[in-house]
């Protein structure tokens, strides 16, 4: 998927919605436990209940992989439900040695086809520019993350002077590796008051912003601070979907949830990005 589809997806269903698919078998609704793949059924009827809302799904693995060969045949199938047309985030996080990463990034979009991965900075360019050999496939790069640990080290001020955070300084490196449509940041939304700084160092990527609502996050603001002329982000709800209702009506509720968020997103692009 290209940067333009994406936007038109964007523009098509008034919204910058990702829905993160942190699907953990001992949170399932109670009836789901006897079905054959009760993670497959859930995320069917989350994916069912949400795609005309949303532009795009974000499996994090370790919610598969701790599941063993069985949560890799859930994830595989739960892919073939997303229809074509929405972008698909692999939340592996990965980052290593060149050959390690030719191996992940085959693993991700050769095998499993999903259209982007998100992936580690810390081990530096070999350990990224694999990922980008494939056309058509994003990497989405961590850059300034929502926990609480991201002051250990992304926001230590470099020793030359310059008064710029370590992030800034992997958002200026980076940002040589690709283009604009070939990598996304993450950028957390508990961290608004520093998007504008963000957006001075990658002013036309797009930003991939967990966060909102059970972390605290304001969609409000990261909009107001973060959306460039093609909307520019991609902001994900988890929890606050998915797990809207524990009970039969999970899908509907999810659904409910996930509407309230595009509704106030479309007010945003309305008021934020001059194609509308």
């Amino acid at each position: 998927m290209t940067r333009e589809q994406l936007f038109e997806q964007i523009l098509l269903k008034k919204s910058y919605l990702c829905v993160g698919l942190d699907t953990d078998p001992k949170k399932l609704p109670e009836h789901l436990l006897d079905t054959e793949d009760p993670v497959l059924e859930f995320n069917r009827q989350i994916i069912e209940a949400t795609a005309d809302l949303c532009v795009a799904y974000k499996p994090n693995i370790a919610f598969y992989e701790a599941q063993g060969p069985r949560g890799w045949i859930s994830l595989e199938k739960t892919l073939q439900y997303i229809p074509k047309e929405i972008f698909t985030i692999a939340d592996a996080k990965r980052g290593d040695i060149g050959n390690t990463s030719e191996l992940y990034a085959r693993a991700f979009f050769e095998t499993l086809k999903f259209d982007s991965v998100t992936v580690a900075p810390y081990m530096g360019a070999d350990s990224v520019k694999p990922f980008l050999v494939q056309g058509g496939k994003w990497v989405i790069l961590l850059a300034l993350t929502s926990n609480s640990g991201s002051q250990d080290f992304q926001m230590l001020k470099l020793a030359d002077g310059s008064e710029e955070y370590l992030f800034e300084q992997v958002l200026r490196e980076s940002s040589t590796w690709a283009t604009a449509g070939q990598m996304m940041y993450v950028v957390g939304a508990t961290q608004a008051e520093y998007v504008q700084r963000v957006r001075k160092l990658v002013p036309n990527h797009f930003l991939l912003v967990p966060g909102v609502g059970a972390q605290g996050g304001s969609l409000e603001e990261i909009s107001r601070l973060g959306m460039n002329q093609q909307c520019g982000l991609l902001v994900n709800s988890s929890r606050g979907i998915i797990y809207a209702s524990s009970g039969r009506d999970f899908a509907e509720r999810a659904r409910e949830a996930a509407l309230q968020i595009q509704q106030e997103m479309e007010g945003y692009l309305e008021q934020y990005v001059q194609h509308l």
